[in-house]
C-alpha cells in the first residue's frame, strides 16, 4: 500500500476567506486565538472546556452551578445531533464513540470513532452542524490492527485550528473556521501494528500523542509535534533500548524489548507550576507469557514524569512488574494538592486508578508512593500492596519471573488460571473525577473475574507484524457489573460504593454536589456527590461509553455526552453482559439543560 494512501485525500485549501466566511461564520477574531495561557487558566472561562479533561490536571471537575443538586430534576434534552462513524472496518463490525467533545465560546468539537471532526454551533438552544472533516482513514488497513475498537477519544485546540488523531496514525490540524486540512503529518505508523486513538494534549506549541498497538508487539513511545513547525521535537520509547536506563530489567538473550508493547493509549496531564508531564504506560508484550520477557520489563505498566521540552523521563513508579495479567497503566493521572500538617506546603500528589485493581497516589516530586487501597471486591492476584515501596507484597526483585498469587497466573506450567479483576481491569480507560471541596474521587469500575489461557511464545517464530502478540487470551466464566467507588483522598480510603448493574465504561463529571456518569446500556444518570444517591436519569436508547463534559452557551449550562456503543465489549465481553446484545449501533450527541 502506497505512503499516498495510508496517509488518506488531504482537503485543499479550495474555498476563500469570503466564502469560508459566508458558509461557516465570521473568522475567528485574535481574542479567539487558544493559547497557552487560555489551556493553562481555564477557570478564567469556566464556560469552556478546552483541554480534554478540562483542566490540565486531569480532575474533570467543573465550577458550574446551575445545573445542582436542587435542579436536576428539572434536566432535560434540549436537543441531538446524529454524527456518523459507525461502520465498520478491519475486524470490527462498527465504530463506537469514546470522545469527550470540547467546548469555545457556545462551539463544539467532536469525533466519531473513525477521526472525523465535527464543528457543532451549540448556541441559541440548538445544535447546528457547521462542518465535518473527513480524513479518509482506509477502515480496513487500520481497523486490522486496532486492538480494542474503532475509537477516538477527541480533539485539542491550538491557535485557530483544531488538531485531531486519525485512528491511521496522523496529526492533523484542521482550520477552525473552515473544517479545511490545514496540514497533517504520519506520527504513527499501522505497518507495525500502531494505531492512535487518544486525544492530543496541547503544551505550549507542541502536541503530545500516545500510541495504541501493545497486543500487537509494537515498542510504545510518546511524541511530540512542534505545531509551528509540524515538526517531530522528540520521541521517548517506553521501551528502552541497550544501554538506556531500564534495559537490564529485560533479561532475556533475545531482544524481547523489540516487541515489548508499552502502548500510552490515554491523554496525559500536565503540571505547568514544574513543567511536568504525567502520563501512564501500558502492558508489555506478550501479554500473558511474561515468561517470554523476564525481568521487570520497565517502562511498561508505569506512571511516567517527563519533562515536555525533551521527552526525557524524570521519575517513573512501576505498579504491576513483569505483568502477566494484561493490567496495563495507561490510565489518566489526576493532579491534586492537599494541605500539608507541616510546613513544607501542600502535598502534591498525582492519583491513579490502575487496572489491577488498586488506586494510587504518588508524591508528584519523585514519584514516591504515598498510599495505595483496592477499589474492587475481589482481587486474588495479590495479597496487597507493600506500605512503604507500593509494590505488590510478592513481588520479588531477585526473581526474573513474577508468580504472585501462583494460583492467578496462567503460565506455561499451569496453562490456564483465574485472575481478579478480570484482563479488563478493575478500571479500563474511562477517566475518573474528582471533586476538589469533598476531596473525593470518583473510579468508574468493572467487577469481574475470567479465565487466561496461557500460549507459549517462540523467539524468531511467534511474532508476526500486524498479528496478534499476545500469549495467549482471555475467556469469560461469570457475569460482570460494575460500581462507582469514591475515594476520600486524605485517607486513602472508600468512602461511598454505588453498584451498578453493568460495568462503568464511560467515564464521570464532577460538579460541586454532583457526579454524572452513564450505564452501557443507555442511562445516563446524576449521582449525590456525597452520598452517590441516584437523583436524576434519562434513557438514551443507544449503549455509552463516553464521559460526560458540561459549557455554556448564551448564559446557560449544558451538560453534553456523545452516545454510541463501541470499542472492545461486543466483541469480547458481551456475553458477560447479556443484555447489551440488543443495544444497537448508534452515533448520537445528546446535549441536556434545564
Amino acid at each position: 500500500m502506497s505512503n499516498n494512501h495510508r496517509l488518506g485525500r488531504v482537503s485543499a485549501y479550495a474555498l476563500t476567506c469570503a466564502l469560508a466566511a459566508a458558509a461557516f461564520g465570521q473568522p475567528a477574531r485574535a481574542a479567539d486565538q487558544v493559547t497557552q495561557d487560555r489551556l493553562q487558566n481555564v477557570d478564567k472561562e469556566p464556560g469552556n472546556w478546552l483541554n480534554h479533561h478540562r483542566s490540565y490536571d486531569g480532575q474533570r471537575f467543573t465550577p458550574l452551578d446551575q445545573i445542582n443538586r436542587d435542579t436536576v430534576k428539572n434536566l432535560r434534552v434540549a436537543w441531538t445531533l446524529h454524527l456518523g462513524g459507525t461502520e465498520g472496518g478491519g475486524i470490527w463490525s462498527h465504530g463506537g464513540l469514546e470522545g469527550t467533545p470540547i467546548a469555545e465560546n457556545g462551539f463544539l468539537y467532536v469525533t466519531d470513532g473513525w477521526g472525523s471532526v465535527y464543528k457543532v454551533d451549540a448556541r441559541n438552544g440548538r445544535g447546528k452542524l457547521l462542518w465535518k472533516m473527513d480524513p479518509k482513514t482506509d477502515h480496513d488497513w487500520a481497523g486490522a490492527v486496532a486492538c480494542c475498537g474503532v475509537d477516538n477519544r477527541g480533539v485539542a485546540l491550538w491557535g485557530d485550528v483544531v488538531v485531531s488523531h486519525s485512528l491511521d496514525g496522523r496529526l492533523i490540524a484542521t482550520n477552525k473556521e473552515t473544517g479545511e486540512v490545514v496540514w497533517q503529518r504520519q506520527v504513527a505508523d499501522p505497518e507495525k501494528g500502531e494505531v492512535i486513538t487518544a486525544a492530543p494534549l496541547i503544551v505550549k506549541d507542541l502536541a503530545i500523542t500516545g500510541v495504541s498497538g501493545a497486543e500487537y508487539g509494537i515498542r510504545g513511545w510518546i511524541a511530540a509535534t512542534d505545531l509551528k513547525t509540524q515538526k517531530e521535537v522528540w520521541r521517548t520509547h517506553t521501551i528502552p533500548a541497550k544501554g538506556e536506563p531500564g534495559a537490564e530489567t529485560w533479561k532475556d538473550s533475545y531482544n524481547a524489548a523489540a516487541t515489548g508493547g508499552g502502548s500510552t493509549w490515554v491523554t496525559g496531564s500536565y503540571e505547568p507550576s514544574t513543567n511536568t508531564l504525567y502520563w501512564g504506560v501500558g502492558n508489555p508484550g506478550p501479554d500473558w507469557d511474561n515468561e517470554y520477557r523476564p525481568g521487570d520489563n520497565l517502562y511498561t505498566d508505569s506512571t511516567l514524569a517527563l519533562d515536555p521540552e525533551t521527552g526525557k523521563i524524570k521519575w517513573h513508579f512501576q505498579h504491576t512488574p513483569n505483568d502477566p495479567y494484561d493490567y496495563d497503566s495507561v490510565s489518566e493521572k489526576v493532579l491534586i494538592d492537599l494541605p500539608s500538617a507541616g510546613a513544607s506546603g501542600p502535598r502534591r500528589l498525582a492519583l491513579t486508578a490502575d487496572r489491577n485493581g488498586f488506586a494510587y497516589a504518588l508524591d508528584r516530586a519523585n514519584g514516591n508512593f504515598v498510599w495505595g487501597t483496592p477499589f474492587v471486591k475481589r482481587v486474588n492476584w495479590t495479597s496487597g500492596l507493600n506500605p512503604e515501596s507500593g509494590k505488590p507484597n510478592e513481588y520479588d526483585p531477585n526473581k526474573p519471573v513474577q508468580t504472585y498469587q501462583p494460583a492467578s497466573v496462567a503460565n506455561r506450567q499451569t496453562g490456564k488460571a483465574v485472575i481478579c479483576p478480570g484482563n479488563m481491569g478493575g478500571k479500563n480507560w474511562p477517566p475518573t473525577a474528582y471533586n476538589p471541596t469533598l476531596r473525593y474521587w470518583y473510579i468508574p469500575v468493572i467487577e469481574s473475574c475470567n479465565t487466561i489461557t496461557n500460549e507459549e511464545m517462540k523467539p524468531g517464530v511467534s511474532f508476526k507484524p500486524r498479528e496478534f502478540f499476545t500469549g495467549g487470551g482471555p475467556s469469560q466464566h461469570e457475569r460482570i457489573t460494575g460500581s462507582v467507588t469514591a475515594i476520600d483522598v486524605n485517607t486513602g480510603k472508600i468512602a461511598a460504593k454505588l453498584e451498578t448493574h453493568f460495568p462503568q465504561l464511560g467515564g464521570f463529571l464532577a460538579t460541586r454536589d454532583l457526579l454524572f456518569g452513564s450505564q452501557p446500556d443507555g442511562e445516563i444518570f446524576a449521582l449525590d456527590a456525597k452520598t452517590l444517591e441516584k437523583v436524576w436519569s434519562f434513557e438514551a436508547g443507544g449503549g455509552v461509553n463516553a464521559p460526560p463534559m458540561t459549557f455554556m452557551a448564551d448564559g446557560k449550562q449544558y451538560i453534553a455526552i456523545l452516545v454510541g456503543l463501541g470499542g472492545a465489549w461486543d466483541k469480547w465481553f458481551v456475553e458477560a453482559t447479556p443484555e447489551l446484545k440488543a443495544v444497537p449501533p448508534s452515533s448520537t450527541l445528546y446535549v441536556f439543560a434545564l
